[in-house]
């Protein structure tokens, strides 16, 4: 059975569309090739689902990002969320910076792991997890659309798997690994470097990689330098490192393998912002010089060790035992919000803030087919997670949020039922979780106010079910219905307290956040091509909105919140050297000016992005090369007019822009190559995410990055 999005999935085995990598990557690519007179496509499988699944067996919008495609992606920017953009219809712009404010997934926040290990921080959503390693490790990714519970905690728009490499066949090789990219200006050259190993033999595999990265300063579509997210975070004038390692050994059913992986990237601290003039539409700019306090950075550590056992009591058995370690700093600012008159006089007083999250947890997994009856599969399990986190002024050893400690334990159970032409699925996950919370005392801008610690508990059944229908040959439709479980950014509810005698066992702000995605889907898949779409439906009773209001403080408003939208997706094999693929998706977003009132104003641009469309053209020009046009366009989006909830603007306006990219990739007896124009026609245009929620923020209305060049080496020995 064929899923709505089953179409680019498909396209992780498509060379075709491996054109839409058309590139020579850091990775060496292990997919299979197919020419539209070959034979019918192996199943997809993901494992995201918590066990190994067929791809058109789930009931939802369920994608893979295969190797090709990301490979061509990282060559024009080695930028996760860009590549995510391009590739994954509902997802928001990319910023191109450090941040990851206002990237969601169907307006929602995904959960993002790496091999299944959360790297998400719903406790303190920072926005800085989507960047935890380096690309050259990942293989794929594998992207569940729409709320979901399947992996726990914090998936309320959908679930983002990396999967990081391993070797596919016997033998040792070493490979190294090259990337540059340019503007033709002094201060603006990239460059990474790195080296892998991988060895397989019949029983036993590991592969490594150590890799290193500089990156200069951007300029826009007017030779102008780009502005830098000095507080929150950029990637341009920074650099990091990597190291990661997997090994595995098999014992004929069973198999244990461990992973390891530590990750950092931090700025350099060269530039230092010059204002916007938002009259006159120029952007923030940047100009030598030094920015007070350290350079942001992100410096993240992920292990797990996993058991399997393929035949155990007629089923398979999984258990994973992880840990990571999440620490980011963010740059000095000398906002109204870090302002302590007893400590310096009140405006000169630069502080910087740090977020550290450290988890560990255990995931059990047990499937069996066949139970019972033939064709009922069982899947059962318990998780449990423990994360420790908090938020402190790092430069003057300020409590900004109190330690958080959370603990879920969650059994759960799924069943599949296949059935003629029809596959059933159903399921339910009961979270049982505790949050303990020290008293602390606010900073002083919030008043100084003493909170009262205490425990919250959260206890909830939640529930999906759904079903797949080949109704003819070539057609598939599905439907479902999934919740999601979370809890609101509870440190920006807690550091915000500015009212007396509060308690955090009586703030009703920290209700869990549960919602409920709806959806319907038809897919055809023909010999020269697939059509996809899907209509969706996302509902939070007691949902989140983030604002800002007329002091610059974001504030947490519990309102309901409703997303609907559509995603249409497909691909056209004319013959055996061209392809063309195209996606477009459009979300809209309400909810309420507050608690109680009307739902009658559309999400911003922190929540929510534009109508977005993608094409693409794919040639095919040898055995060994191809070549992939790409354009990206995104639609007006004018939201809110005179609109206000309490200080906080509403209104927003964004004037869309189209962006062209070519990529390709040529193997050669001295490597593989690929190379690729980012921008290709030179576009000035300003960022979705500053157009609209930034649009008064002098000191963040980012323009996006001009013409770049970019060459890809690798070779293996």
């Amino acid at each position: 059975m064929n899923l709505i999005i089953t179409n680019i999935a498909r396209r992780v085995n498509v060379t075709l569309l491996a054109g839409a990598a058309a590139s020579t990557p850091l990775l060496h690519a292990q997919t299979a090739t197919r020419t539209p007179d070959a034979e019918p496509l192996p199943d997809v499988v993901i494992t995201a689902t918590r066990a190994p699944k067929a791809i058109d067996k789930i009931p939802g919008a369920v994608m893979v990002i295969g190797q090709r495609e990301l490979e061509g992606q990282y060559t024009l920017a080695d930028d996760p969320s860009q590549a995510l953009a391009i590739h994954v219809p509902s997802f928001s712009p990319s910023r191109q910076k450090m941040s990851a404010a206002g990237e969601s997934l169907r307006g929602r926040v995904p959960l993002i792991l790496l091999d299944g290990v959360p790297q998400s921080n719903p406790l303190r959503a920072g926005m800085r997890e989507g960047y935890f390693a380096d690309t050259a490790v990942i293989e794929r990714v594998e992207v569940i659309n729409g709320a979901s519970a399947i992996q726990g905690m914090g998936a309320t728009g959908g679930i983002i798997n990396y999967i990081t490499r391993s070797p596919k066949k016997n033998g040792t090789e070493h490979t190294a690994h090259v990337r540059m990219s340019n503007q033709f200006r002094s201060d603006s050259l990239d460059w990474k470097t790195g080296y892998s190993l991988a060895h397989k033999s019949d029983s036993f595999d590991l592969f490594g990689y150590a890799g290193v990265q500089r990156r200069g300063v951007g300029y826009d579509g007017r030779g102008r330098r780009l502005g830098l997210e000095t507080v929150q975070g950029d990637t341009n004038d920074a650099g990091g490192h990597d190291l990661f390692l997997k090994i595995g050994k098999s014992f004929g059913d069973q198999r244990v393998s461990a992973s390891y992986n530590r990750f950092k990237m931090e700025g350099d601290g060269d530039y230092r912002n010059v204002n916007a003039v938002l009259a006159q539409g120029i952007p923030t700019t940047a100009v030598e010089g030094t920015p007070p306090g350290a350079p942001a950075r992100n410096a993240v550590e992920t292990g797990s060790v996993e058991y399997r056992h393929d035949a155990l009591a007629g089923g398979r058995f999984t258990a994973q035992l992880f840990k990571q370690d999440f620490a980011s700093l963010y740059g000095a600012t000398n906002t109204a919000t870090f302002q302590d008159a007893r400590i310096a006089p009140v405006g000169s007083l630069y502080d910087q803030s740090e977020i550290i999250a450290d988890k560990y947890g255990a995931k059990l997994t047990y499937v069996r087919p066949d139970t019972l009856v033939q064709g009922l599969e069982v899947t059962a399990g318990f998780d449990l997670l423990h994360d420790s986190t908090r938020q402190q002024l790092s430069g003057t050893n300020r409590t900004w949020v109190p330690e958080l400690n959370f603990t879920s334990r969650a059994p759960f159970a799924q069943f599949e039922y296949e059935v003629g032409p029809v596959t059933l699925r159903t399921g339910v996950r009961r979270e049982d979780a505790k949050l303990d919370v020290d008293s602390y005392t606010t900073l002083a801008s919030y008043g100084g106010r003493l909170v009262l610690g205490g425990q919250r508990s959260f206890t909830r059944n939640v529930r999906n079910i759904g079903a797949v229908w080949r109704f003819a040959p070539q057609w598939s439709m599905f439907v479902s219905s999934a919740e999601g479980f979370g809890l609101p950014d509870v440190g920006l509810v807690l550091r915000a307290v500015n009212r007396p005698g509060q308690s955090v066992a009586s703030l009703f702000d920290m209700e869990p956040v549960v919602t409920r995605n709806n959806e319907i889907g038809v897919n055809w898949r023909g010999r020269q091509g697939n059509l996809g779409g899907s209509y969706y439906d996302s509902r939070s009773k007691l949902g989140t909105a983030l604002r800002i209001n007329s002091a610059g403080i974001g504030q947490l408003d519990r309102v309901p919140t409703h997303v609907h939208g559509w995603e249409l997706v497909g691909d056209w094999r004319l013959d055996r050297a061209w392809t063309f693929t195209g996606s477009h998706a459009r979300a809209i977003g309400k909810t309420a000016t507050t608690a109680g009132a009307p739902i009658d104003v559309e999400l911003g641009g922190r929540q929510i992005g534009p109508a977005k469309t993608v094409l693409g053209a794919n040639w095919r020009l040898s055995p060994d090369g191809q070549l992939r046009l790409q354009a990206t366009h995104l639609a007006d989006r004018d939201i809110n007019a005179g609109r206000m909830a309490g200080t906080a603007i509403l209104e927003e306006h964004f004037k869309g822009y189209t962006l062209l990219d070519l990529v390709g990739g040529l193997q050669t007896r001295w490597g593989k190559v690929g190379v690729g124009i980012d921008n290709l026609l030179d576009r000035q245009y300003i960022h979705y995410y500053s157009q609209s929620a930034n649009s008064r923020e002098a000191t963040a209305y980012f323009a996006g990055r001009g013409r770049t060049l970019s060459v890809n080496w690798s070779r293996g020995f």
